[in-house]
């Protein structure tokens, strides 16, 4: 059993004030059979009413508008959150992909769980299971084995990718972050016909030395009949344990992005994201990352150039 007391701050920063920012946030940590949520506080710049509903997938989502003008938009979410146990290894589990196939029957969300994406390099991603699938091999052992393999064969490198990193390029460079390894494992289990889903939240490291640690992180849940959802993580070749606190989950990236919107006006953006990670021993750990946005398009940048030109024609 752990408690963790964890701050996340997003912060946007706007080069001219913007107005009517429309947003969708999925800041609310899990409330399920092995995390408990004992307090949760959601600030927003400007106070705005947060209104607060479920998505198809059970998670909770905050919707909020700000009409005003504005240059920047801080979203801060404070939590306390206790894992009561390890899921670190699976009972023994015989469920094959064959035994998969008739529960799934039962269930077009499994359906659903169980469409890989339509990519490129899909001869990659079946060559790989060719040494992974054998018919009566659990499900457990394929996606642990999909799980290694990615971890031993992908490089975690920071700052070479972006949300809109394709798995195309992922399988080309064979490098890339958490989001990036979920979204490759997820095409695999798929592929071999694992029902998974994407899952987004933390990895709290306590001097465990885990890739991605003290961030937003990413791992994948698999289905089984006789257990429920187990997570796995390819950052670090392990089942999900007390160190996992689970935001929201989804088919991908897109049911799970924590914070997104749009807004009037034209203006450079900034984004900078903090997470600062407290735990029952009094210590802390706390990690900045500056995040690397989609670049605008030719259009676009004449466009902040034009502004620019004249914002500082009258300065």
């Amino acid at each position: 059993m752990a408690v963790f007391k964890i701050v996340h701050i997003t912060k946007y920063e706007y080069s001219w004030p913007i107005k009517e920012s429309i947003n969708e946030i999925r800041l609310f940590p899990h409330h399920f059979d092995n995390q408990d949520v004992l307090q949760f506080q959601l600030l927003v710049s400007n106070s705005p009413n947060v209104e607060i509903s479920r998505d198809y997938y059970g998670n909770r989502v905050g919707n909020f508008n700000t009409l005003d003008s504005h240059k920047e938009m801080i979203l801060e979410s404070r939590m306390l959150v206790r894992i009561n146990h390890s899921l670190k290894i699976p009972e023994i589990d015989t469920t094959t992909i064959a035994d998969l196939s008739k529960e799934m029957e039962k269930s077009i969300l499994l359906q659903r769980l169980c469409y890989p994406e339509a990519i490129e390099k899909q001869n990659q991603i079946e060559e790989i299971l060719k040494n992974i699938i054998e018919p009566e091999k659990s499900i457990i052992a394929i996606a642990q084995e999909c799980n290694q393999y990615i971890y031993k064969n992908f490089i975690y490198t920071k700052g070479i990718t972006t949300i809109n990193t394709t798995l195309d390029e992922i399988l080309e460079i064979k490098k890339g972050v958490c989001q990036d390894f979920a979204n490759l494992l997820l095409q695999l289990l798929r592929t071999a016909g694992i029902p998974s889903r994407y899952v987004s939240g933390y990895i709290c490291p306590n001097e465990n030395d885990y890739r991605g640690e003290g961030a937003t992180h990413a791992w994948v849940e698999i289905f089984t009949p006789n257990q429920g959802w187990l997570g796995l993580d390819p950052t670090n070749n392990i089942w999900t344990m007390a160190n996992h606190v689970k935001l929201s989950v989804g088919r991908n990236f897109n049911d799970c992005t924590l914070v997104k919107g749009t807004f009037k006006g034209v203006s450079r953006q900034t984004l900078s994201v903090s997470v600062s990670i407290g735990y029952e021993d009094g210590t802390q750990f706390e990690e900045v990352n500056n995040v690397k946005l989609e670049e605008a398009s030719v259009e676009e940048k004449v466009q902040l150039d034009y502004i620019d030109q004249i914002y500082q024609q009258q300065q």
